[in-house]
């Protein structure tokens, strides 16, 4: 190939071969993953200004990173676009580039491989013809929505004649992303192939333009003619409202709107997309899950202070928690052992993981490779070969301590001793270790295959280089790590307990629960607190107010322990505070209240945030962003809120601080605001100098 450029740009790369194709090569300089900053798109004009001077006989698009394609617009320039207007000429510069690869009167093809998100893939969506690795690291999709926005750079218009209406809004409207070939299956890409074949298939491509290409089916087409997108639209909008609160999450409905109003106009269409956007782009919920994803990208930042990767792990209990968590690993490539008293406590592990493996792998091999690296071991012989030990079993401190005490001697010199303790201070746990230091948390939730966060608790005994090794151990699955210090409860456990035992205070007051729990649906929870004290179980819950008030103080509801000992567990026994037929609760939709509904919201909320001041102020975690991330990846705080201590600086903490105030003389003293709201007095929301985007960025 012949470079062609007169001066190479920064971050892509030009050059035409002896076939007369050009060969367009993003690689974004200083960074891991190609993203569309404004920058990368000045210099993607100026590379068409001279394909179009070049006139070659067909264009390609790729990349030269391992990660991926493009993994979408850069982020953190959302949060520069200060109006509507300046997001509105923003986003339609980008049509307009776009609009130019669309035109070109050669053949293009986009070479896909890893992550094509968002803005690649609207890109891709640009050219005449797509490629992509058939693999399972390629995933491509459009997640904006995720985001508080949905595809502003041409994707909502050229989607959805190309895979069907009803594809295309699935993938808008969720956010997933597909496989090769599951995007080949609905056409939205020509074909899935091996990454040795791809850059000879795109040459062919672009040659001869012969694909078989699959073309949307008569019903996902039939579904946009405008006499029946007035039906559709009215049914998405049914099944999004389920999940989403249009309130909270307007741009799932503006993406329905859109597509119901203006999919006939391809022109209008387009103008009012960007517009669209614009709007929603300013939004406090598109400002805030802007905020969440930059404080997804620093807990997985925390992972890479250590190197180290495991090949073996053991764990010990093989109970809900402990065998979901040797199951996950064992799904993300790792060998694991699990031991239990008998192979019959083993048995459901085992079932259950095939279960997860078949819903997660779908394919014969992979799911056998998976139940290969599960290993049932009573007997606990591999410990002596694992990397990591995990401790699952019931919450006992004798019980926990007795099993170190085992397992230590037998343990690799450098292998990690962790434990899953959901509050037990590990300076309890670690008197009688011969290496106290060793001994880390590795606190996983339920159900351990959704739930993204794990808190590495850091005792202090604990070395440093072990805890960067637990949050390596924690990326390694696909996990995110924070680390917490060794305290009651911890983080989660620590402010969630305030809040569903003043949910259980409500109850025993006569306020029935689905009024409490569509209180705190209402406020942006993804579960209400009584549903989630009878999924979690009532018993448990009742161990850890008791673990928590013990080293805390308080007290813990007579209604929670006369449910225990009656047997009435939650879920798992078929009644709790509610009853359930089918794992369902049972709802009395005729409900009235003998408290003001706003109070039942602020009493659960207020309670929540309260321990969450007292958590930095006690410093649990680091800073503010950290503790904001802990709970909405541990628990679903309302993420269009930010997080719990966000939620005060928008809120103001004056304003918090008085109605607690109301709160402990109307109701009871556990409303006393903690003294480290003084901190954030005279602050708001932008308060702070280090935003979660500019952290993410140093």
């Amino acid at each position: 190939m012949n470079d062609m450029s007169n001066s190479k740009p920064a971050n892509i790369d030009l050059v035409k071969d002896d076939c007369g194709l050009a060969w367009v090569t993003f690689d974004l300089v200083d960074s891991s993953t190609n993203i569309l900053s404004s920058a990368v798109l000045s210099e993607l004009g100026n590379v068409l200004d001279q394909i179009e001077e070049m006139k070659p006989v067909g264009v390609i698009f790729r990349s030269a990173k391992k990660s991926g394609f493009i993994a979408g617009a850069d982020v953190s320039e959302f949060t520069t676009l200060d109006s509507e207007d300046a997001a509105y000429e923003y986003i339609r510069s980008v049509h307009a580039l776009f609009n130019r690869i669309e035109a070109l009167p050669w053949p293009t093809v986009c070479v896909i491989h890893g992550f094509c998100l968002g803005g690649g893939t609207e890109m891709a969506l640009a050219c005449n013809y797509r490629l992509a690795q058939d693999d399972d690291a390629t995933r491509i999709g459009l997640p904006e929505v995720l985001l508080g926005i949905h595809p502003g750079y041409g994707g909502s218009v050229r989607l959805p004649p190309l895979v069907g209406h009803l594809n295309a809004l699935d993938m808008m409207l969720t956010g997933r992303s597909l496989r090769a070939r599951s995007a080949a299956r609905i056409g939205l890409i020509d074909a899935a192939v091996p990454h040795r074949q791809l850059d000879i298939a795109a040459q062919q491509i672009a040659l001869t333009g012969k694909t078989r290409r699959k073309t949307p089916g008569l019903v996902q087409r039939l579904s946009g003619h405008r006499l029946l997108r007035p039906i559709v639209a009215r049914f998405m909008k049914k099944q999004v409202i389920k999940k989403a609160n249009p309130k909270h999450y307007p741009a799932p409905f503006a993406l329905i709107d859109l597509w119901r109003n203006e999919m006939d106009n391809r022109v209008t269409m387009m103008e009012k997309e960007a517009r669209s956007v614009a709007r929603l782009i300013n939004t406090d919920t598109a400002r805030n899950l802007i905020r969440v994803f930059f404080l997804q990208t620093r807990l997985k930042d925390l992972g890479r202070a250590s190197d180290f990767k495991a090949r073996h792990v053991h764990v010990v209990g093989a109970g809900i928690m402990g065998g979901d968590i040797a199951a996950w690993c064992a799904m993300r490539g790792l060998n694991v052992s699990l031991q239990d008293r008998s192979p019959e406590r083993i048995a459901p592990a085992i079932a259950r993981a095939h279960k997860l493996f078949s819903k997660k792998l779908r394919k014969p091999r992979p799911i056998q490779a998976a139940m290969d690296r599960l290993m049932p071991d009573p007997q606990g012989v591999a410990v002596e070969q694992a990397d990591v030990v995990i401790e699952a079993i019931f919450e006992d401190l004798d019980a926990k301590r007795n099993l170190f005490k085992e397992l230590e001697p037998r343990m690799k010199a450098d292998a990690l001793l962790a434990t899953n303790t959901s509050s037990i201070p590990l300076e309890e746990l670690s008197e009688n270790l011969q290496q106290p230091e060793r001994l880390v948390g590795l606190h996983f939730f339920n159900p351990v295959a959704k739930m993204q966060l794990v808190e590495v608790v850091q005792g202090k005994h604990t070395h440093q280089d072990r805890i960067n090794q637990a949050a390596a151990f924690t990326r390694q699955i696909g996990r995110l790590p924070l680390t917490v210090a060794s305290s009651p409860g911890f983080l989660v456990n620590r402010i969630l307990m305030p809040y569903l035992l003043e949910a259980v205070r409500l109850v025993e007051a006569g306020v029935p629960a689905e009024v409490i729990d569509k209180a705190a649906t209402d406020f942006g929870m993804p579960m209400g607190p009584v549903e989630l004290a009878d999924t979690v179980g009532l018993d448990i819950c009742l161990s850890v107010a008791r673990i928590l008030s013990e080293h805390l103080g308080g007290d813990v509801p007579d209604i929670l322990q006369d449910e225990v000992s009656a047997g009435h567990l939650g879920r798992k026994s078929g009644r709790g505070f509610y009853r359930y037929h089918k794992g369902k609760p049972v709802r009395n939709k005729k409900s009235g209240s003998p408290i003001p509904v706003d109070d039942v919201q602020d009493r659960l909320i207020l309670r929540y945030v309260n321990e969450a001041v007292r958590c930095i102020d006690e410093s649990v975690v680091s800073e503010a962003d950290l503790l904001d991330a802990g709970m909405i990846f541990g628990t679903g705080f309302a993420p269009f809120r930010g997080g719990p201590i966000h939620y005060i600086h928008d809120k103001t903490a004056i304003a918090l601080e008085q109605r607690m105030n109301m709160m402990q003389d109307k109701y009871h003293n556990n409303f006393k605001p903690d003294s480290g709201w003084e901190r954030y007095h005279n602050q708001g929301a932008d308060a702070d100098q280090d935003t979660p985007e500019t952290k993410a960025n140093n």
